[in-house]
């Protein structure tokens, strides 16, 4: 009976103890997203768009979530230190409406946050970007694809100079 009652009375003591223990003690990253192509920041609802935090040698992957301003708090994965642990990464995943991000504006590397006094916090490094509306082709260096059609008599009873007028025949293969 007095066995049963220790163990009750250490089960509810150590329950309390880790009650007390603050969170501010993980290592947290604070950080936000921000849509390019929005007509005012203010007004724009970002919040339920996924952010997700990967440390190099730690194989467990965290989820975030962003609020209403695009602000969104994540833990770092058990047993990872950026300094420690390798390169640590926040991407965007994606949200409830279709985002358009390029690579190196959707991917930031996780950084010791000198702003905040508290030596858990971290931040990313490049802001996190995304576009609401499919983004136009910049620098497309593809040239045109028009055929150069020469003008050749009918009588001739040729096809389109455009069938043979590209053609490079290749000479001296035995």
């Amino acid at each position: 009976m007095a066995s049963s009652q220790l163990i009750t009375t250490f089960l509810l003591l150590s329950a309390l103890a880790l009650s007390r223990i603050d969170s501010s003690s993980c290592q947290v990253v604070k950080a936000k997203v921000s849509c390019v192509d929005c007509p005012s920041q203010n007004n724009v609802d970002l919040s339920g768009i996924k952010v997700s935090v990967k440390c190099e040698k730690v194989k467990k992957v965290e989820v975030a979530f962003t609020r209403h301003d695009g602000s969104f708090e994540a833990k770092l994965p058990l047993g990872s230190d950026p300094h420690n642990s390798g390169r640590c990464l926040a991407r965007i995943l994606g949200g409830p409406k279709q985002l358009y991000a390029s690579r190196k504006d959707m991917v930031s590397q996780i950084v010791k946050d000198k702003k905040e006094g508290n030596t858990n916090t971290y931040t990313i490094s490049t802001p996190l970007s995304f576009f609401t509306t499919k983004p136009k082709a910049r620098n497309n260096n593809i040239g045109s694809s028009k055929t150069v059609d020469l003008p050749l008599p009918p009588e001739w009873g040729l096809a389109p100079s455009s069938y043979y007028v590209p053609f490079f025949p290749i000479i001296g293969i035995p």
